[in-house]
Formats: C-alpha cells, structure tokens, sequence
C-alpha cells in the first residue's frame, strides 16, 4: 500500500546524498524510488506514478535541464523539484523555464525540503478548480469571470494589467514564477526583460493588497528570479 506522504523519485548522482534522503524521506512516511541519473529517471516514470520528482541539476549525461524538459512534455501536471547549488540564480531561473516547479539550495535544511515536497504533492494531488470559479487565498478572493477581487470581503479596484498579474500569480500559488514567465504572461513573447516594469506593478499591487507593502505575506520577492505567491 502507498505511504501516505506519497510516492518521490530522487534523481541524483551522488549516490551519498541520494542514500541520505531516501533514509529521512522514507522515515517520515514517504514512498521513495531512486535514479542515478535523467536516463534512468525517464524509464523508472514509465514504471510507476510517482507523486513528484527530486531533480539534481548538475548530472552527467543527461543533465537536469534536459531531463526536467522532457520529464515535462510527458507529465504536464507531475511536480518536479530541482535541487541546486547556492547562488546560481542562472540555473534557478533556466529550471523553473523549463518547466520546474521550485527549487531547493544545496545545502538545504531538511525542514525545508519537506515543506516544499509536502506543498507540491498536495498541489498535485488536489483537484483542479474550473477556471471560472472564484479563487480564494488568505484573505484575498479572484473572480475571474466577473473580474473582480475582494479582500477580507471588501472590492479591491486593480488595473486590467493589474488583474492579469494577480491572477497568473495566484493561479501559481506556492510557486517561484520567473520575472520573464510573467513578462510574457502579461505581454506575450519577446516582452523583453523589462524588471523595473515588473517591479512597479507588483508595488502597487502590495499596496492594495497587503496589509503592509513593506513587508507583504501574499506577493513575495524570489530574489533575482521572479515573484511567488504565497499558498496560505
């Protein structure tokens, strides 16, 4: 029978990290599966329905990039995690584009891991909400059909690009998005790397939104990388 913190495949190739988290994640009651590298990861897939993916970047052969894109094309929804070193924003920024769900640092603390392993798998096992229900984080409610929003019950007026933000935010709630996944969001493709016009919009939505815009619970700064909504 399952475990009911669900099914894991850590794909690493250093196989003392990889025995380490298989021993923690399997004593706190998850399902785990193993592969030294993206070859191997994509045969173990086509075997058993695992829960989410933990994805080392930096494997020979296939590396991490190439295996979370072609993990991606074949599981849409499957949420994959990529595990990478400190300070490489470059390759936190090119996982999330290739379709990761968040990131985890090297050297990570163990709470963290699971939090963010826990949050992704009840992404994935929740059922999908139909687009033209209200969505409803904390305090703040998004209807998108009447394109309104409220907090703590009260009509918040946003902006039509305003609007367009907050839901692609929330509809990615717990997720890092990249500031040029967002950009192409609003914009569409070739949107350029305009920051500074990313970084205006969100001020103003944290202005209307959060009790204090200076230190904002909902829309949160991924530093160098993008913006991530919070779940709760």
């Amino acid at each position: 029978m399952d475990k009911p913190q669900g099914r894991v495949l850590i794909v690493e190739d250093d196989g003392a990290l990889r025995r380490t988290l298989r021993t923690t994640l399997d004593e706190l009651g998850f399902d785990i599966g193993e592969a030294n590298n993206g070859e191997e990861a994509v045969i173990r897939l086509r075997m058993v329905d695992y829960d989410a993916v933990l994805l080392d970047i930096n494997m020979p052969g296939m590396g991490g990039i190439a295996t979370c894109l072609h993990i991606r094309r074949v599981f849409t929804r499957l949420p994959i995690l990529i595990l990478t070193v400190r300070d490489s924003e470059d390759d936190k920024v090119a996982a999330l584009e290739a379709g990761a769900d968040d990131y985890i640092t090297k050297p990570f603390q163990i709470r963290e891991l699971i939090a963010r392993l826990r949050s992704a798998i009840r992404r994935f096992r929740a059922p999908e909400v139909p687009s033209e229900m209200p969505l409803t984080i904390g305090t703040i409610t998004l209807d998108t059909v009447r394109r309104r929003v409220e907090r703590s019950g009260i009509e918040v007026r946003l902006t039509p690009r305003e609007f367009d933000a907050l839901q692609f935010l929330m509809g990615h709630a717990g997720r890092p998005v990249t500031h040029a996944r967002l950009l192409t969001a609003l914009r569409g493709p070739g949107s350029g790397d305009e920051r500074d016009y990313l970084r205006v919009l969100i001020g103003q939505l944290r202005k209307k939104l959060e009790e204090n815009p200076a230190k904002p619970i909902y829309i949160l700064t991924e530093n160098y990388i993008g913006y991530r909504f919070s779940e709760a």
